[in-house]
């Protein structure tokens, strides 16, 4: 007994100084990352000899280390009862076996990579061991022989056998196996008490058979992998080039500066917030006046030679091509409204404006003007705009043109309704902030159309204009309904 339990303790300390050792010469191999299986038998042992066997009973503990994909180690102990009996002549005997083995493991179905994890573990294994046999027998066909006899021996022996195991979940499985141990040597036909002599000895001597239930449990850190004879042998590779691909699918799409173009297409990664950039995520200029649009108050008018732009895109000393250039019209404007408010300063607060009095031609209503594609009315405008409805108020037989035009860039469907939208926000400006009423107002757009200044992106032309309406004024369609409604 205690030759088996010297066993013991070398084949426990056999197999962590593999695993301690498989740790160190390769960390980063997967099956250091496994767990590791403790398992439960029981079953029936039965001896292969001269006498009739009958079942008897055993059981014991296992603990099954992973080597990789296929191959494992497995420490067995078992303790068990094994008995025969037969007539002619009368024998009978009782084998007491208690060993301890070391069994190499091969699964045999691991070699299909069509399932992350096997269901079924179909194995074969093989190894050797030391055992403690005590064995008493009766026989009957040597009366001179005081019976019973006991024999008691202590032998090393080989083993081999095959099993099945069955996946429950990550951490249970059950099995069953078949293991034959073979007892080399002199006492290789005492297993079952009969010794024969000379001739009468068995060729191949007894064997002793254990057929047997199996409960086996994973042991170890949830987060490691089940035992790695049931996990598909590609599958930790698999793992690693899904997170890898996935890890270049997150590179692959993301926008850094969030201009709307991902990283490996964006040459020049780090635009501001709110740059208007091309398809290739570079800063738009479209002008070439070095103002970048989304600064840029005129984005789309490129200098002449000789002028000069300010930090907002816009030109300081415009020369004069044909036409009327930007600072005429702004003084033609200033003028006018300068000759309005003196009228008004002179006639009073509360004088009523007639019809006689207060003339298309003597009328003068300054315009509002809008930044580029955009049909919101400027706070710098809210005062202009309530001087307007005081002389619209004040004058309650007048109607009122309310003419929205754009710019010359763009095309044209997109700049008639960005005309018909600009009117329109003046238009409601007045109407819920002013309370003038809506029927003395005409909504007209022209589009691009009676450009101001000679120019494609102007903000003068990017303008809302009012005049007297005349009897034939009528408010016109949003562009979409125009002629023949479409």
């Amino acid at each position: 007994m205690k030759k088996i339990l010297l066993l013991a303790s070398f084949l426990v300390g056999f197999v962590f100084c593999q695993a301690q050792e498989e740790k160190k010469s390769s960390p980063s191999v997967a099956g250091t990352k496994s767990m590791f299986e403790v398992g439960l038998h029981a079953g029936v042992p039965f001896v292969g000899g001269e006498i009739t066997p009958e079942f008897g009973y055993g059981g014991g503990i296992h603990i099954r280390l992973p080597l990789d994909h296929m191959f494992a180690i497995r420490i067995d102990g078992l303790y068990a009862m094994a008995k025969g009996e037969q007539m002619n002549p009368a024998r009978q005997f009782d084998n007491k076996w208690i060993s301890g083995a070391l069994f190499g493991v091969l699964t045999l179905n691991n070699m299909r990579f069509d399932r992350p994890i096997r269901k079924t573990n179909l194995y074969i294994l093989g190894g050797a061991g030391y055992n403690s046999m005590e064995v008493t027998y009766t026989r009957s066909d040597e009366p001179r022989t005081p019976n019973p006899r006991t024999l008691e021996s202590n032998n090393p022996f080989v083993a081999f056998g095959a099993g099945l195991a069955v996946r429950l979940n990550k951490r249970m499985n059950i099995g069953i196996e078949h293991i034959t141990g073979i007892v080399p040597g002199a006492n290789s036909d005492q297993l079952d008490g009969i010794v024969r002599t000379g001739g009468e000895r068995t060729a191949f001597g007894d064997s002793f058979n254990y057929t047997n239930l199996r409960i086996n449990f994973n042991i170890g850190n949830s987060s490691k992998s089940e035992p790695l004879y049931w996990v598909n042998p590609f599958e930790i590779a698999l793992a690693d080039i899904s997170k890898q691909a996935n890890s270049r699918a997150d590179l692959a799409i993301s926008d850094s500066d969030g201009d709307g173009v991902i990283d490996v297409l964006d040459q020049e990664p780090d635009t501001a917030p709110d740059a208007i950039v091309d398809t290739k995520g570079r800063t738009l200029d479209s002008d070439r006046d070095g103002v970048p649009d989304h600064q840029d108050m005129e984005p789309y008018y490129t200098p002449r030679p000789g002028e000069r732009i300010n930090n907002q895109g816009v030109v300081e000393n415009p020369i004069v091509g044909g036409g009327v250039t930007e600072e005429r019209v702004i003084e033609l404007i200033d003028e006018r409204l300068n000759r309005f408010q003196q009228n008004i300063t002179n006639e009073g607060a509360q004088t009523n404006v007639t019809n006689n009095s207060l003339t298309m031609a003597n009328l003068f209503l300054p315009m509002v003007h809008f930044g580029s594609a955009s049909a919101v009315i400027k706070y710098s405008d809210y005062g202009t705009l309530a001087s307007i409805a005081r002389v619209i108020k004040g004058s309650p037989e007048l109607r009122i043109a309310v003419i929205g035009y754009t710019d010359q860039t763009g095309d044209e469907a997109t700049n008639n309704e960005l005309s018909y939208n600009r009117a329109l926000a003046v238009i409601e400006h007045l109407v819920n902030n002013h309370g003038v009423a809506r029927g003395r107002l005409v909504l007209m757009w022209k589009g691009q159309d009676d450009a101001l200044v000679p120019s494609t992106s102007s903000y003068m032309n990017r303008r809302v204009e009012f005049r007297v309406a005349s009897p034939e004024d009528i408010e016109q369609d949003p562009p979409s309904m125009d002629f023949d409604g479409n």
